[in-house]
């Protein structure tokens, strides 16, 4: 379930970015200063990147069907790598398509109102910060949220070196103008990729890392009948939610009443550390003659058992 302080702060984010292209825009109509373009096309992106988290922390909150019976948690991942896609297609490419010509070419540009394009971006950084507060100070963010909040960040360093590419025309160097919209492209690119590997790896089934997997199996092996526990998997089906998988090996001859309360203990003891997730069980006898650990210490008697 996405956090309702997560939406307030993807909300905040993409109101801040509609105001920041606006302002961006008008600047470069008012300017020329192509550093000033770079970014508000990186705004633009920014603008689907946040529109998509957005209606996907929402789509999200469904709940599981017979479609999808695991929820709709992955839909914000899908939705991040259609936004890696746009960085990399659409923003990033585009904006190296126009900077490395400009690196060649005598300078001939004329820039006005500098003053103005300096403005622009030491408003649209003030205004950027406002939704990075915000992420910042919550207690918990969800995976939507934390990619967010690496965007805002990531703006931020967009923003300063626009400004340092906007100084140095001001100082006589045209040739910062050019830089600075490398440099952000440089900055996108950078982040699409991280987004496309980070959400493809999820939406490949990723697994929530050796501690977790311990964590679990500390879990199912406190309980009192649980001789060993085996063919452990697990993978992250949405944001904070894990589907985990695992055979319990009870002693031979366990009555199925017994065993069903073992299962049952384990699953509230397993979902305890996964909070929220799914958990199948899978009970098994322990096999004649075999050698098993013994049960641990931690052991004590399941609740209702026979």
């Amino acid at each position: 379930m996405t956090d309702p302080e997560d939406v307030k702060g993807l909300g905040l984010s993409l109101a801040a970015y509609t105001l920041i292209l606006g302002l961006k825009l008008a600047a470069y109509a008012a300017t020329g200063v192509l550093a000033l373009l770079a970014e508000a096309l990186h705004t633009l992106s920014d603008l689907f990147v946040s529109a998509f988290l957005l209606i996907a922390a929402f789509y999200s909150r469904r709940q599981a069907d017979a479609t999808h019976m695991f929820g709709y948690g992955r839909a914000q991942n899908a939705a991040a790598l259609v936004a890696a896609v746009l960085f990399l297609s659409f923003t990033s490419l585009e904006l190296y398509r126009e900077a490395f010509p400009r690196l060649f070419q005598p300078p001939g540009a004329a820039y006005d109102n500098l003053g103005l394009a300096l403005g622009t971006l030491a408003a649209s950084m003030l205004i950027a910060g406002v939704p990075l507060i915000k992420l910042l100070r919550s207690r918990s963010r969800g995976a939507a949220a934390r990619a967010q909040l690496i965007e805002l960040v990531n703006d931020e360093l967009g923003l300063v070196a626009a400004l340092i590419g906007t100084i140095l025309i001001a100082l006589g160097e045209p040739l910062g103008d050019p830089l600075a919209a490398i440099a952000v492209a440089t900055i996108i690119a950078f982040n699409g990729l991280q987004l496309l590997r980070e959400n493809l790896s999820f939406l490949m089934g990723r697994s929530p890392g050796p501690e977790a997997l311990a964590a679990i199996e500390r879990a199912a092996r406190s309980v009192a009948g649980v001789l060993d526990v085996r063919g452990l998997r697990a993978e992250y089906v949405g944001p904070g939610t894990v589907h985990a998988g695992l055979r319990l090996v009870v002693a031979r001859g366990t009555p199925i009443e017994q065993a069903a309360v073992i299962a049952e203990e384990v699953e509230r003891k397993v979902h305890t550390e996964l909070a929220p997730g799914y958990c199948y069980i899978q009970m098994d006898p322990a096999p004649p003659g075999e050698s098993l650990p013994p049960p641990s210490r931690d052991s004590h008697p399941a609740q209702g058992g026979a």
